[in-house]
């Protein structure tokens, strides 16, 4: 079974009393000191963080900016999409070509490169979180993004630079695969050869989080900055407040 915090559904984790997914620190001896091979040697940091990408580290175009796109209100959007080709695009089961015929239930052209524009301009860090990026990364903490997002992924690498920060590896147009699937979770866990309680999860939407909870992760629901701060401190990870502020924007 799975238990929930008192402050659930914000913060979600194995019913297992853990104080600190931190590895122990092995004790410094004179010998050991003088062992620049051993000092290599150091374990895996843990735990390794993933994250979702859309609206837990950037901003969602899909709500307000694309319905402006298309002059619709965003009700009129979901009412006159074709309900399935954007999580097939997703999965990476058709391109971008084959996205703009069938976007539309009645097949309507638009502009796909003014659509891409559009987005890209609306891309932005959501407040807080490069701050927090940039301090986990300093820590060398392992990062990675566990996001549903096409190739266009690569329009938010190029104006946000994220693999500053973390690795693009396990995205749905990559893997085929897309939250909540277990599958999705299963093949990142694999992936990365650990146990899946040293993984700790991290999204804005609870239904991913329950899907990562099911399989052994650590979960936690993305608010804002300032919050997912103090989750991921009362987790053990090595986050000092704000030590980081005003370095993210130096490139």
């Amino acid at each position: 079974m799975v238990s929930l915090l008192p402050r659930a559904p914000y913060v979600a984790y194995l019913p297992k009393p853990a104080p600190s997914l931190r590895p122990p620190q092995p004790a410094m001896s004179s010998s050991s000191a003088a062992a620049p091979a051993e000092a290599a040697a150091q374990p895996r940091k843990l735990p390794v963080l993933l994250f979702d990408v859309m609206d837990t580290l950037v901003r969602d175009p899909f709500y307000h900016h694309i319905p402006a796109f298309f002059k619709m209100s965003f009700k009129e959007l979901l009412e006159s999409k074709q309900p399935t080709s954007w999580s097939e695009f997703e999965k990476g089961l058709i391109d971008e070509n084959e996205l703009a015929k069938k976007f539309f239930n009645d097949g309507r052209s638009f502009d796909l490169e003014g659509l891409k524009e559009c987005m890209v301009r609306a891309y932005e860090y959501i407040d807080g979180v490069e701050d927090i990026l940039c301090c986990l990364k300093k820590n060398n903490y392992e990062m990675h993004a566990f996001a549903n997002y096409p190739i266009w992924y690569k329009l938010i690498e190029d104006k946000l630079k994220l693999s500053k920060y973390l690795s693009w590896t396990f995205c749905s147009c990559r893997t085929g695969k897309r939250k909540p699937s277990p599958e999705f979770y299963l093949q990142a866990i694999d992936h990365l050869n650990v146990d899946p309680a040293s993984c700790i999860f991290i999204d804005d939407r609870m239904v991913n989080i329950e899907a990562a909870l099911s399989v052994g992760m650590v979960g936690l629901q993305f608010r804002n900055a300032e919050a997912l701060r103090k989750d991921l401190c009362a987790l053990g990870v090595e986050l000092p407040p704000h030590v980081c502020e005003g370095e993210a924007q130096v490139q």
